[in-house]
Protein backbone atom coordinates (compact mmCIF):
# COMPACT_ATOMS: atom_id res chain seq x y z
CA UNK A 1 0.00 0.00 0.00
CA UNK A 2 0.79 3.82 -0.43
CA UNK A 3 3.03 5.04 2.13
CA UNK A 4 3.79 8.69 3.00
CA UNK A 5 6.24 10.04 5.64
CA UNK A 6 5.59 13.70 6.55
CA UNK A 7 7.75 16.09 8.78
CA UNK A 8 7.03 19.91 9.20
CA UNK A 9 7.71 22.65 11.71
CA UNK A 10 4.72 23.34 14.40
CA UNK A 11 4.81 26.75 15.92
CA UNK A 12 2.10 25.96 18.23
CA UNK A 13 4.41 23.23 20.09
CA UNK A 14 7.64 24.92 19.02
CA UNK A 15 9.42 21.60 17.41
CA UNK A 16 9.23 19.67 14.57
CA UNK A 17 6.22 17.16 13.70
CA UNK A 18 6.01 13.81 12.27
CA UNK A 19 3.30 11.84 10.57
CA UNK A 20 2.83 8.52 8.18
CA UNK A 21 -0.28 8.26 5.76
CA UNK A 22 -1.11 5.38 4.11
CA UNK A 23 -3.28 4.63 1.41
CA UNK A 24 -4.80 7.07 -1.62
CA UNK A 25 -7.88 7.82 -1.38
CA UNK A 26 -10.76 7.20 1.12
CA UNK A 27 -12.38 8.21 4.02
CA UNK A 28 -9.66 10.26 6.66
CA UNK A 29 -9.01 7.67 9.57
CA UNK A 30 -6.74 9.52 12.71
CA UNK A 31 -5.12 6.91 14.38
CA UNK A 32 -3.62 7.82 17.22
CA UNK A 33 -0.51 6.19 19.25
CA UNK A 34 -0.69 4.44 22.40
CA UNK A 35 0.55 5.87 25.27
CA UNK A 36 4.55 7.81 24.56
CA UNK A 37 3.95 5.56 21.22
CA UNK A 38 5.33 7.03 17.89
CA UNK A 39 4.29 7.64 14.03
CA UNK A 40 5.26 4.52 13.26
CA UNK A 41 3.95 2.41 16.21
CA UNK A 42 0.48 1.29 14.37
CA UNK A 43 2.36 0.46 11.53
CA UNK A 44 5.31 -1.71 13.69
CA UNK A 45 2.71 -3.44 16.05
CA UNK A 46 0.66 -4.81 12.36
CA UNK A 47 -2.82 -2.51 12.98
CA UNK A 48 -1.76 -1.01 9.28
CA UNK A 49 -1.45 -4.56 8.09
CA UNK A 50 -4.43 -5.74 9.84
CA UNK A 51 -6.73 -3.21 8.30
CA UNK A 52 -4.82 -3.25 4.69
CA UNK A 53 -8.01 -4.63 2.69
CA UNK A 54 -9.81 -1.33 3.18
CA UNK A 55 -6.50 1.26 2.37
CA UNK A 56 -5.29 -0.68 -1.14
CA UNK A 57 -9.32 -0.74 -2.07
CA UNK A 58 -9.25 2.99 -1.33
CA UNK A 59 -12.14 2.93 1.26
CA UNK A 60 -9.83 4.47 3.81
CA UNK A 61 -7.06 6.47 4.05
CA UNK A 62 -4.82 6.84 7.41
CA UNK A 63 -3.10 9.26 8.84
CA UNK A 64 -0.93 8.23 11.85
CA UNK A 65 0.40 11.43 13.83
CA UNK A 66 3.33 11.24 16.33
CA UNK A 67 2.39 11.30 20.37
CA UNK A 68 3.51 13.93 22.33
CA UNK A 69 2.82 12.27 25.42
CA UNK A 70 6.17 12.80 27.07
CA UNK A 71 6.03 16.36 27.00
CA UNK A 72 2.09 16.15 28.09
CA UNK A 73 0.12 14.00 30.32
CA UNK A 74 3.53 11.66 31.25
CA UNK A 75 5.85 14.25 31.75
CA UNK A 76 6.77 13.69 35.36
CA UNK A 77 9.48 16.00 35.53
CA UNK A 78 6.51 19.49 34.67
CA UNK A 79 4.11 20.79 36.63
CA UNK A 80 0.53 18.94 36.03
CA UNK A 81 -0.48 22.97 34.68
CA UNK A 82 2.06 22.54 32.18
CA UNK A 83 1.14 19.26 31.13
CA UNK A 84 -2.43 20.05 30.69
CA UNK A 85 -1.59 23.21 28.69
CA UNK A 86 0.84 21.18 26.56
CA UNK A 87 -1.97 18.67 25.17
CA UNK A 88 -4.13 21.65 24.64
CA UNK A 89 -1.28 22.71 22.28
CA UNK A 90 -1.07 18.83 21.07
CA UNK A 91 -5.13 19.65 20.86
CA UNK A 92 -4.94 22.14 18.79
CA UNK A 93 -2.35 21.21 16.06
CA UNK A 94 -4.32 18.06 15.50
CA UNK A 95 -7.17 20.02 14.69
CA UNK A 96 -5.61 22.97 12.56
CA UNK A 97 -2.67 21.06 11.10
CA UNK A 98 -3.64 17.59 10.63
CA UNK A 99 -7.16 17.23 10.34
CA UNK A 100 -7.25 20.00 7.23
CA UNK A 101 -4.60 18.33 5.36
CA UNK A 102 -7.03 14.91 5.26
CA UNK A 103 -10.24 16.96 4.58
CA UNK A 104 -8.81 18.81 1.44
CA UNK A 105 -6.56 15.02 0.54
CA UNK A 106 -9.60 12.83 0.65
CA UNK A 107 -12.82 15.11 -0.16
CA UNK A 108 -14.91 14.29 2.74
CA UNK A 109 -16.19 17.12 5.66
CA UNK A 110 -15.43 15.42 8.57
CA UNK A 111 -12.78 12.29 9.81
CA UNK A 112 -12.74 9.32 11.63
CA UNK A 113 -10.44 9.12 14.82
CA UNK A 114 -9.27 5.72 16.62
CA UNK A 115 -7.20 4.94 18.97
CA UNK A 116 -5.77 1.84 21.22
CA UNK A 117 -5.27 2.48 24.85
CA UNK A 118 -3.95 5.83 25.51
CA UNK A 119 -4.41 6.35 21.59
CA UNK A 120 -8.65 5.40 22.85
CA UNK A 121 -8.59 8.78 25.13
CA UNK A 122 -6.57 10.79 22.65
CA UNK A 123 -8.86 10.02 19.79
CA UNK A 124 -11.74 9.84 22.53
CA UNK A 125 -11.04 13.26 23.98
CA UNK A 126 -10.99 14.88 20.64
CA UNK A 127 -13.85 13.76 19.03
CA UNK A 128 -15.84 15.01 22.17
CA UNK A 129 -14.21 18.02 22.31
CA UNK A 130 -14.82 18.55 18.19
CA UNK A 131 -17.80 16.72 17.08
CA UNK A 132 -18.16 19.10 14.42
CA UNK A 133 -15.25 17.81 12.35
CA UNK A 134 -15.34 13.76 13.87
CA UNK A 135 -17.98 11.41 12.32
CA UNK A 136 -16.94 8.38 13.92
CA UNK A 137 -15.08 7.59 16.89
CA UNK A 138 -13.25 4.45 17.27
CA UNK A 139 -11.94 3.74 21.01
CA UNK A 140 -10.26 0.69 21.50
CA UNK A 141 -9.38 0.19 25.44
CA UNK A 142 -9.44 3.60 25.86
CA UNK A 143 -8.89 5.43 29.33
CA UNK A 144 -11.14 8.54 29.82
CA UNK A 145 -10.19 9.51 33.23
CA UNK A 146 -6.92 11.93 33.28
CA UNK A 147 -7.00 12.88 36.63
CA UNK A 148 -4.48 9.84 37.41
CA UNK A 149 -1.66 11.83 35.37
CA UNK A 150 -2.30 15.16 37.06
CA UNK A 151 -1.38 14.58 40.75
CA UNK A 152 -4.34 16.38 42.40
CA UNK A 153 -3.88 19.61 40.19
CA UNK A 154 -7.32 20.71 38.73
CA UNK A 155 -7.64 23.36 36.04
CA UNK A 156 -9.49 24.45 33.00
CA UNK A 157 -7.10 22.83 30.61
CA UNK A 158 -7.36 19.59 32.88
CA UNK A 159 -11.52 19.69 32.75
CA UNK A 160 -11.94 20.24 29.14
CA UNK A 161 -9.40 17.59 28.34
CA UNK A 162 -11.17 15.06 30.70
CA UNK A 163 -13.96 13.56 29.26
CA UNK A 164 -15.57 11.81 32.06
CA UNK A 165 -15.80 15.89 33.82
CA UNK A 166 -16.88 17.72 30.08
CA UNK A 167 -19.07 15.02 28.79
CA UNK A 168 -22.12 14.94 31.30
CA UNK A 169 -22.48 18.83 30.15
CA UNK A 170 -21.47 18.61 26.57
CA UNK A 171 -24.81 19.23 24.44
CA UNK A 172 -22.90 20.22 21.41
CA UNK A 173 -25.77 18.70 18.48
CA UNK A 174 -23.06 16.87 16.07
CA UNK A 175 -22.11 14.32 19.26
CA UNK A 176 -26.10 12.99 18.45
CA UNK A 177 -24.84 12.01 14.88
CA UNK A 178 -21.64 10.86 15.44
CA UNK A 179 -21.11 7.21 14.93
CA UNK A 180 -19.39 5.71 18.21
CA UNK A 181 -17.79 2.57 19.37
CA UNK A 182 -16.30 1.93 22.76
CA UNK A 183 -13.90 -1.43 22.29
CA UNK A 184 -13.05 -3.14 25.25
CA UNK A 185 -11.12 -6.44 26.78
CA UNK A 186 -13.05 -8.63 28.46
CA UNK A 187 -10.29 -8.41 30.73
CA UNK A 188 -9.29 -5.23 30.48
CA UNK A 189 -7.97 -2.48 32.89
CA UNK A 190 -9.66 -0.01 31.21
CA UNK A 191 -13.28 -1.81 30.99
CA UNK A 192 -14.36 0.13 34.10
CA UNK A 193 -13.83 3.08 32.28
CA UNK A 194 -15.48 2.16 28.74
CA UNK A 195 -18.52 1.25 30.83
CA UNK A 196 -18.96 4.41 32.67
CA UNK A 197 -18.33 6.82 29.83
CA UNK A 198 -21.16 4.53 27.92
CA UNK A 199 -23.39 5.17 30.94
CA UNK A 200 -23.02 9.08 30.14
CA UNK A 201 -23.58 8.63 26.40
CA UNK A 202 -26.43 6.41 27.08
CA UNK A 203 -27.81 9.16 29.96
CA UNK A 204 -27.77 11.64 26.94
CA UNK A 205 -29.34 9.49 24.74
CA UNK A 206 -26.00 9.11 22.44
CA UNK A 207 -26.66 6.04 20.30
CA UNK A 208 -22.94 3.93 20.62
CA UNK A 209 -22.08 0.75 21.29
CA UNK A 210 -19.98 -0.80 23.90
CA UNK A 211 -18.24 -3.99 22.50
CA UNK A 212 -17.02 -6.00 25.34
CA UNK A 213 -14.59 -8.41 23.62
CA UNK A 214 -15.09 -11.93 25.50
CA UNK A 215 -12.00 -14.35 25.86
CA UNK A 216 -9.46 -11.14 25.48
CA UNK A 217 -6.98 -8.71 27.29
CA UNK A 218 -5.69 -5.34 26.94
CA UNK A 219 -3.11 -6.29 23.94
CA UNK A 220 -2.44 -5.35 20.44
CA UNK A 221 -4.02 -9.11 19.19
CA UNK A 222 -7.52 -7.84 19.89
CA UNK A 223 -7.22 -4.37 18.71
CA UNK A 224 -5.90 -6.19 15.82
CA UNK A 225 -9.25 -7.28 15.02
CA UNK A 226 -11.55 -4.57 16.99
CA UNK A 227 -10.08 -2.02 14.00
CA UNK A 228 -11.01 -3.73 10.32
CA UNK A 229 -14.55 -4.81 11.77
CA UNK A 230 -15.20 -1.06 13.29
CA UNK A 231 -13.97 -0.03 9.59
CA UNK A 232 -16.46 -2.11 8.03
CA UNK A 233 -18.77 0.31 9.97
CA UNK A 234 -18.20 3.26 7.84
CA UNK A 235 -20.51 5.00 5.39
CA UNK A 236 -19.40 5.51 1.95
CA UNK A 237 -20.19 9.31 2.69
CA UNK A 238 -20.64 11.34 5.78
Amino acid sequence: MTENYYKWHSSRIGRDFEMLVFGEGGFPLILFPTSMGRYYESKDRGLIDAVGWFVRNGLVKIYCPDGLDVHTWYNRNAHPAERARNHTLYDELILEEVIPRAIAETGYERVAVAGCSFGGYHAANFAFRHPEVVAYLFSMSGLFDIRSRTDGHYDDNVYFNNPMDYMPDNAHPDLWRMGIVLGAAETDVCRGQNEQLSGILQQKSIQHWLDVRPDTVHDWPVWRQMLPHYLSLLKPQS
